[in-house]
């Protein structure tokens, strides 16, 4: 293990695991794929009205297409999905999980909590811990880190952390919001822009002591930054009129959500010890292509480092950093004895990083 650096800065949260395994991740991409034309088909009228260039939405995002799940799936029935992949490749029966914690933006209802859902489908014990955990797009860290916690503590042997985020609603509202409201401008309606780079998917880990199972990968640690002055920079929820809306100044939220997360990576380096060419994969909360290569500048990282699922996948939420990292694996592209480095940043405004010994 690499030994620690400094403390981090004062009232900080000091994250550093000496005995919890990453096991292995299950990823679920939904069967429907949108692509970004197909969105600009249905908004032909408005990018005539407006003036609007055919292919902006892939040229300004770097997103050709994103994935959606068929009508009736609940993010339950992702994150189940996912959770019982990762139970079958990591070899931990289901009777050891101690702790479910589902992570997803996406819910299925108010109550009770959809981890609920995902624990009666899955035939998880009753003796097992179970909750819902939200912070947009960082919440599956933050699902890791809670877990971690009590695995470290000795409080649970193992556990399972899922998210299935359900981008239908949002997508399909946003559509219907922007081809009926005749007032948009070519100014007002870039807030709205955002939510077409949304998709879905679901993603599940399990975590372990390492004394309980050992996977030879270990979650090392981590650091965080808030940055809640800008809470106002995106912003979504539901209305019965028009469903589900999200309004986002893209712009200022890159600047400041790069700034925060500059801040974090200090943090992140002196509690592990580590710097950037230490670490082998870098996978990503991934919104556009312009924010992946302002962070990677910023940052001062390697983009040749950076694995990628933004073209295809487009912004998954809560779910969009850790499949990334499952893809990855599957893929070959994160070798056992290599580091990697999971980078979150929501809105909020939240980063969130931890560091892997894979």
């Amino acid at each position: 293990a690499t030994a620690a650096g400094p403390e981090p800065a004062q009232g900080g949260a000091m994250m550093r695991w000496e005995r919890v395994c990453v096991h292995d991740f299950g990823a679920v991409l939904p069967p429907v794929e949108l692509s970004s034309a197909a969105i600009e088909e249905q908004l032909r009228p408005v990018y005539e009205r407006l003036k609007l260039p055919a292919g902006r939405l892939e040229l300004m995002t770097g997103i050709g297409a994103r994935r959606l799940w068929e009508p009736g799936t609940r993010p339950s029935d992702g994150a189940a999905a996912a959770g019982r992949l990762a139970l079958d490749r990591s070899g931990v029966p289901a009777e050891a999980i101690g702790c479910l914690l589902f992570t997803s933006v996406s819910r299925d209802m108010m109550e009770p909590a959809t981890a609920a859902f995902v624990h009666r489908s899955l035939g998880l014990p009753d003796s097992c811990l179970l909750f819902d955990i939200s912070n947009a797009c960082l919440g599956f860290l933050d699902g890791m880190v809670m877990l971690a916690n009590m695995l470290e503590l000795g409080q649970v042997q193992a556990g399972l952390v899922v998210a299935g985020e359900t981008a239908e609603d949002l997508v399909r509202s946003t559509l219907a919001h922007l081809r009926t409201d005749t007032s948009l401008t070519r100014k007002s309606i870039k807030p709205l822009f955002a939510s077409l780079t949304i998709g879905s998917g679901a993603v599940a880990v399990v975590l372990s002591r390492q004394d309980v199972a050992d996977s030879g990968h270990r979650l090392i640690g981590g650091a965080c930054r808030a940055n809640t002055r800008y809470n106002d920079l995106c912003q979504g929820g539901q209305n019965a009129e028009q469903g589900t809306l999200m309004s986002t100044d893209s712009e200022q939220l890159l600047e400041k959500g790069i700034d925060t997360a500059a801040r974090c990576w200090q943090e992140f380096q002196q509690v592990l010890g580590w710097a950037a060419v230490d670490i082998d994969r870098f996978f990503c909360h991934q919104v556009g292509r312009a924010h992946a290569q302002r962070l990677f500048s910023t940052l001062a990282l390697d983009p040749a480092r950076n694995f990628e699922t933004l073209p295809y996948l487009g912004n998954v939420g809560s779910v969009s950093a850790p499949i990334t990292m499952a893809l990855g694996i599957e893929q070959g592209a994160l070798a056992p004895g290599q580091r990697a480095a999971l980078l979150g940043i929501g809105s909020g405004i939240n980063s969130l990083m931890l560091g892997i010994d894979w």
